[in-house]
């Protein structure tokens, strides 16, 4: 009887002082943080910002603009935003960035420059104010040097040739 309590107690002492593992950690851990009242969900490769409003609203991509672990150049590419593919803004943070998620998504995937998108509904009428306007020929100016002779301005050269 002795023997199996000392066993016991044996066993009990050598599992007391294990531990469980800890879970490792990589990039595409999910964590969550907690940022001006917000609580963003992100991979660990992807930093917290240390300002955010949120925006939650739908906007689409004007370029292949490159999504960023972090709000600045500095950070590392975690994927690219499609030219006109729609994604989700969750909030403005520093440096004029924004964060953003897949769309309709609230899982924060990294962060873009503010020129990189604009709002869905504004998108058409965006591309159509950048459109280059068709320049008008201009007329070309001449004059009557006497006789049957004029003089005519080269609207591209600047110089006047008599004809």
């Amino acid at each position: 009887m002795k023997i199996h309590i000392a066993l016991t107690l044996l066993t009990v002492l050598t599992l007391a002082g294990c531990k469980a593992p800890a879970p490792s950690v990589n990039d595409d851990t999910l964590v969550t943080s907690e940022v001006d009242g917000v609580t963003l969900t992100h991979r660990h490769a992807v930093e917290a910002p240390s300002s955010f409003s949120p925006v939650n609203q739908q906007w689409r991509a004007l370029y292949n603009a490159s999504v960023m672990t972090r709000p600045d150049f500095s950070g590392k590419v975690v994927s690219y935003l499609e030219n006109g593919k729609p994604f989700t803004v969750l909030g403005n943070v520093q440096n004029g960035w924004l964060a953003i998620a897949e769309a309709d998504q609230q899982q924060l995937i990294g962060y873009v420059p503010l020129r990189a998108g604009v709002i869905a509904d504004r998108y058409d009428a965006t591309l159509r104010s950048d459109r280059p306007r068709p320049r008008k020929a201009a007329k070309q100016v001449c004059v009557d040097v006497g006789g049957a002779s004029k003089a005519c301005r080269n609207n591209s050269t600047a110089t006047w040739i008599l004809e």
